[in-house]
């Protein structure tokens, strides 16, 4: 592993010379061709120092002690390296003076090499604490990571060390221009590829956020939900297509509980439960946050539920593909004339948004019931709901006025 020997020299230097004619003793390592020097602190006279021997000749009391020093010195680092081949890592002379001095080592390795190493560690946590979907979404930075290093610095990897705030603000330009990704999208990628570079801060291979001071683009999202006005009717048009009425019943049914797509797919029979109040309710945990649910059942709620309750499978609802009911839910939009965007994700929004907010619901209450890992989140997401809901108020106090 090491094909070139740690050579070790003692070595004088007359030009730094003092005024008792004094040379400095200086300790030379040199391994596979890179050399490093420190200062031993002990001074000879030049006359008395063998370079080849590499001992002082004059055999007074002070002299032998300087030898013996130069000797333990010599030890020492011999056994420096030593221990540092018995690690089985591959070491620099560098690492050899921050071990004699008692200096931490710091750890070098690469950006996608650490990268990958860090995606190993998180697998093993796959169905233990993450789930694979998540996983993917660290896997995919780390895919565009790698272009991005090779593409930019025509290199395969690049140094950890050599990282800073300008690689960062590279890669997110280059998300932008040459993905084509979305502030939004991008904001996800580089929390996550800070999070992986933040670990290797932790674990010792880099001495300082290389990132400190970024600030992810502010991207305000639009909260697009039925008014109470469209949902009735939506609500009020039955289709004579079984299955243009069945993804219409999927998705009032979730206007009036704020159920995600993959909630509402695995809601099974077991999930409704008596509730204190002798009411039914969902109780289920949320399969992005780990977070449960308690939702009562409203009455349009239980009719859907009626509706399919002949079916004899553990599942409540009829379970088709999210992708299937987005492309219903388009022609249904068409068909009731509905100029938004509809999705399966519009009626969590409608239930957040027309339903709590728009009828009083405090908003802590609102987080708690769709399941949310903060009330911040909340906050920040439906704040421009409730400002409309305010300002709709204002409207109608003026015109009683």
């Amino acid at each position: 592993m090491y094909p070139n020997k740690l050579s070790i020299r003692f070595v004088i230097s007359k030009a730094k010379m003092n005024k008792r004619n004094l040379c400095p003793i200086s300790c030379r390592l040199t391994l596979q061709g890179k050399r490093k020097a420190f200062s031993t602190g002990l001074f000879v006279n030049p006359s008395n120092w063998d370079s080849k021997k590499q001992i002082v000749l004059n055999g007074d009391i002070e002299s032998k002690a300087k030898n013996g020093q130069l000797t333990q010195i010599h030890q020492k680092l011999s056994n420096t390296v030593l221990a540092l081949q018995l690690r089985a890592d591959e070491f620099i002379v560098d690492d050899i003076l921050d071990k004699f001095f008692n200096k931490s080592i710091k750890k070098e390795d690469y950006v996608v090499s650490y990268f990958k190493k860090f995606l190993l560690t998180k697998s093993e946590l796959i169905g233990k604490g993450i789930k694979m979907s998540t996983w993917k979404k660290f896997d995919y930075v780390c895919n565009d990571v790698t272009v991005f290093i090779r593409l930019k610095h025509k290199v395969k990897d690049y140094p950890l060390h050599k990282l800073s705030l300008h690689f960062l603000i590279e890669f997110e330009h280059y998300l932008k221009t040459v993905k084509n990704q979305k502030q939004v999208t991008i904001n996800k990628a580089i929390q996550r590829f800070r999070k992986a570079i933040l670990t290797a801060l932790a674990e010792g291979y880099l001495d300082t956020d290389p990132f400190v001071g970024y600030t992810p683009k502010k991207v305000i999202k639009e909260v697009v939900f039925l008014s109470s006005e469209e949902l009735e009717k939506l609500e009020n048009l039955n289709f004579t297509q079984p299955r243009l009425q069945l993804v219409k019943d999927l998705f009032i049914f979730c206007c009036y509980t704020g159920l995600a797509y993959q909630e509402m797919f695995n809601l099974r029979k077991e999930h409704i439960i008596k509730g204190f109040d002798g009411n039914q309710w969902i109780q289920m945990k949320r399969e992005k946050t780990s977070k449960s649910l308690s939702i009562p059942l409203l009455k349009k709620v239980k009719t859907i539920i009626q509706k399919y309750s002949h079916d004899s499978t553990e599942y409540v609802l009829p379970r088709f593909s999210n992708q299937k009911i987005n492309s219903y839910l388009k022609e249904i939009a068409d068909i009731v004339g509905i100029q938004k965007r509809l999705t399966h994700h519009t009626a969590r929004k409608t239930f957040a948004s027309t339903i709590l907010l728009y009828n009083d619901v405090p908003m802590e209450i609102v987080s708690e019931l769709l399941g949310r890992s903060s009330l911040k989140i909340t906050q920040d997401y439906y704040g421009k709901v409730v400002q409309k809901r305010i300002g709709l108020e204002i409207t109608r106090i003026e015109k009683i006025l």
